[in-house]
């Protein structure tokens, strides 16, 4: 199936949008203000050692030192057909005899060659590693290793002997480091696997020779940023177009591609026209239908999805659509509009975990059958690992999407502060209710001359038209008047009680 990419460019964030047949099929979003440094080489310098907790602190010139556990460090093993390991390795194969401790690797003010392989978050610094690992288009290069391995989604031993054959045969004599084949790897040719090695060898000489004589702390290798590694691991020969839509980011790119990956650069295209790239191909009300909680489809049913922690779930209901004589008919056409719709929004919100997906009750295990197999097609366009496990006893489709990134949702939303995500408020009559106990406790505790509450107008609204009797009771009963004020900047949940 043909697919184009469209690139949208400006100073706060890159926004790629996968097209298929004219619609979005997966959005990436990365943004300046929080651009990860996964993936990213410094020359550290180690500010402390901790032999107690088996770790040090490293300056790689962040706001935060960085954190490299011994289980993380690469060392050079005598007797060691690889070359190397971590010392999390040599623990799983020789046991803690076989692991020096970290006192005895590292000393303060010692400069280090480190990568990030977790961001900083909260209060936490981000966490190192000292065995490298530089990613291509078709290989990932691991420097500091001599073996080949193969990618977990290329099935068959037999293809993936040859192509470790394959590679193996395109290495010279004499030189060093390892190369793990990714899953495009498997339909390259040989041209384009020794490109890619090409590639990788020489950006590890520039890393070498940016380290020599520099002082600590520098950055060396920043990985590639969004639209760079949309040419690098998405774009495919099904790839009809790359639009771009600023000049400047159009010259970079095209340089880039024409630098490491030829066969891209004829692809790339500079967008001139005056309406918006995403405007024009209806990108940005594919944006706002993907935060929605209902997905209306063609058909007149709709999905409900709901996103928590644990997992996301998605209701189907046939809504309005009553155009098929036979019930039954009716129910499994809107599963199969259905199946696909869900499809399409898994990559599109990119959800991860555990999904459940609620169906339409079907009695024919031919329909269930027929719904399962469109599911499944429609997912195998996704490039993120799902498994599907098929309908259980009370008639739901489980399934798990590896996580790779955060969801749509949650790079673009936060929770609401009205419900605090909850995704409803409290009623004005239950607000009142709590007030009205409230008030008892304060009376109770403070001898005041008068009570002032401070609430929504809804609330406020209530108290004089049908709760003015109970108010009036509780104001006779505490022997002081209680008076109301309404704020327009309160949430309909929100009072305070005010002692006069």
């Amino acid at each position: 199936m043909s697919e184009e990419f469209l690139i949208n460019f400006t100073p706060q964030e890159t926004r790629v949008a996968l097209m298929q047949q004219g619609v979005v099929q997966e959005l990436h979003i990365e943004r300046t203000a929080s651009c990860g440094i996964v993936g990213n080489v410094y020359l550290g310098r180690v500010v402390r050692v901790l032999p107690g907790m088996q770790s040090a602190f490293i300056d790689i010139g962040l706001e935060r030192t960085a954190f490299l556990h011994v289980a993380d460090i690469w060392e050079q093993r005598p007797g060691n057909g690889e070359g190397g390991q971590t010392a999390q390795a040599s623990q799983g194969n020789q046991g803690n005899n076989g692991v020096r401790p970290i006192e005895r690797i590292l000393y303060e003010g010692q400069n280090l060659l480190v990568q990030v392989l977790k961001d900083p978050l909260g209060s936490k610094g981000a966490r190192l590693t000292t065995q490298m690992s530089i990613a291509g288009r078709l290989l990932v290069f691991l420097p500091q290793e001599c073996h080949i391995g193969i990618s977990q989604r290329i099935d068959g031993e037999a293809e993936r002997e040859l192509l470790r054959a394959r590679i193996q045969s395109l290495l010279q004599s004499g030189e060093t480091g390892g190369f793990i084949a990714r899953t495009m790897a498997e339909s390259a040719s040989d041209a384009e696997l020794a490109s890619d090695i090409t590639y990788l060898r020489r950006l590890w000489g520039e890393i070498g020779s940016r380290a020599k004589d520099a002082k600590a702390p520098l950055l060396l290798h920043h990985d590639l940023d969004l639209a760079q590694r949309v040419l690098r691991d998405l774009v495919t020969p099904e790839t009809s177009r790359v639009t771009i839509d600023s000049r400047e980011n159009f010259q970079k790119l095209s340089t880039f591609a024409s630098e490491y990956m030829p066969q891209v650069a004829g692809v790339l295209e500079h967008y001139t026209g005056e309406r918006p790239l995403f405007d024009l191909h209806g990108v940005e009300d594919e944006i706002q239908k993907a935060l929605a909680r209902r997905v209306e489809l063609k058909s007149g049913g709709y999905l409900i999805f709901d996103q928590t922690e644990a997992m996301t779930t998605i209701d189907v209901n046939t809504g309005g659509f009553v155009g098929l004589k036979n019930f039954d008919d009716t129910i499994f056409k809107t599963n199969l509009e259905a199946a696909q719709t869900i499809a399409r929004q898994l990559r599109l919100r990119n959800l991860g975990g555990i999904v459940i997906a609620d169906f339409i009750d079907m009695e024919n295990e031919g329909h269930k059958a027929a719904v399962l197999a469109e599911l499944n097609k429609a997912l195998s366009r996704d490039r993120t690992r799902i498994s599907v496990n098929g309908f259980t006893a009370l008639g739901l489709v489980e399934m798990t999407r590896k996580r790779t990134r955060e969801s749509l949702a949650h790079v673009l939303c936060e929770p609401c502060p009205t419900c605090s995500g909850r995704g409803e408020v409290k009623t004005a009559r239950t607000v009142c209710y709590e007030i009205l106990r409230e008030l008892l406790r304060e009376a109770r505790q403070f001898d005041a001359r008068e009570y002032r509450v401070l609430a929504a107008s809804a609330v406020t609204d209530l108290f004089l038209d049908e709760e003015s009797q109970a108010l009036a009771m509780l104001s006779d009963f505490i022997g002081k008047p209680v008076s109301l004020q309404a704020e327009a900047g309160y949430g309909q949940e929100q009072y305070d009680i005010v002692l006069m």
